[in-house]
């Protein structure tokens, strides 16, 4: 059984813990917060054991095997470095840490250290994901993608009004290319590779930081765009083009509804279970933890996506 501890107190927090409680082999037994009446509140509540609000001093608890991570961005490398020097293994929410650079030095240490280090992309473990990927070889030769995630944040009215919101502080890693553009570009190279060449254009807000935006990436004979918003709406489907037929994707990081439609007609494969729920990935670490599974296609995808973002936020 591995003992997991969690850092960040957000939905995703929520959603992973509900995760864990469907999946065999892991349970959470800590909570971390700064404050430690809050800490107390959500272990109660997820049937945690412990509470507290000194992170050494969990890290440094016998009871806890590994860490999920899911505070602000900016922090996600110092408390990743912190787990893996204290021998726990880690699965910390997406982007990982804000360059690749970074990150292929966390990699070193957790292999140097014999534990697992993960980052929580869903979508690489979604069954919807997988039922895409089956799909795409009914499509032919690909030639075009397009793949969005959009959607106003019910936080962007506090930014209008002046007031400081994580998730659009550049001091906290914030931005929409890093919330939700990552999805695409993450998803883009986990079906294509890395591409051969990538140009992108964003709304920046007052805070500083990428309100909406899009990126064009070249591959020889296909071209992807990935559009990405947190201050508009739409209700657009991705889609992926082929010569003998397309796909439209009704969400692009948790798949359940895939429209494909080509010379014979349209037809619609419906995906079995609840969206965004994290099962997958909390299966995956399992996995590695526990199986001694190869974690370097986990780490590759991740690796080439910051890359990416690193060559971005350059611009």
């Amino acid at each position: 059984m591995i003992r997991i501890a969690t850092i960040g107190s957000g939905a995703i927090a929520t959603l992973f813990a509900e995760a864990v409680a469907r999946t065999a082999g892991i349970r959470i037994e800590a909570v971390f917060s700064r404050d430690i009446a809050k800490a107390h509140d959500i272990a109660e509540g997820w049937g945690a054991s412990a509470a507290y609000s000194d992170l050494d001093e969990m890290l440094a608890s016998p009871d806890v095997d590994a860490v999920y991570i899911a505070s602000p961005n900016s922090v996600h490398a110092e408390q990743v470095r912190a787990a893996l020097r204290a021998g726990r293994h880690v699965l910390v929410e997406k982007p990982a840490v804000l360059s690749a650079d970074e990150w292929v030095e966390l990699v070193g240490e957790a292999d140097a250290a014999g534990v697992v280090l993960l980052e929580a992309f869903r979508t690489d473990y979604d069954p919807g994901f997988a039922a895409l990927v089956d799909l795409l070889p009914e499509l032919g030769t690909l030639r075009r993608a397009s793949l969005r995630f959009e959607g106003l944040s019910s936080r962007y009215a506090k930014v209008l009004a002046g007031e400081r919101v994580n998730i659009f502080d550049p001091a906290m890693g914030g931005g929409a290319l890093l919330d939700l553009g990552v999805y695409g570009l993450h998803t883009m190279v986990t079906l294509f590779g890395a591409p051969d060449r990538v140009v992108g254009e964003a709304v920046t807000i007052p805070t500083g930081v990428e309100g909406a935006g899009a990126v064009i990436a070249a591959y020889p004979g296909l071209v992807v765009d990935v559009s990405y918003s947190k201050i508009t709406r739409s209700s657009l489907p991705s889609e992926i083009q082929g010569e003998h037929a397309s796909v439209e994707i009704d969400h692009i990081a948790s798949p359940r509804r895939l429209t494909v439609t080509g010379a014979d007609g349209t037809r619609t494969v419906t995906v079995e279970g609840e969206q965004h729920a994290l099962d997958g990935e909390v299966a995956r670490f399992v996995e590695l933890v526990t199986a001694a599974a190869s974690a370097t296609a986990d780490h590759e995808r991740t690796t080439e996506t910051l890359r990416i973002l690193d060559a971005l936020r350059a611009r």
